[in-house]
């Protein structure tokens, strides 16, 4: 058991320390896509018509 305890303890330090190295050195600072992200363009959502909206026109139309 207390082994267990002791490796788990070691494992997670182990990961802290390389998370906090990462975070240091600059391995998340992302300079690239905030200046490109203006370059490309949004989806456009697709309008889906409307049953209402087409009855409606041809009563228009007919009158």
């Amino acid at each position: 058991m207390f082994l267990l305890m002791a490796a788990s303890l070691t494992a997670s330090l182990i990961f802290l320390a390389a998370y906090i190295w990462s975070v240091r050195s600059g391995q998340f600072d992302d300079k690239y896509t905030p200046s490109v992200r203006i370059l490309f363009d949004d989806k456009k959502k697709s309008k889906k018509m409307e049953p209402e909206s087409v009855s409606g026109s041809n009563e228009e139309e007919k009158e």
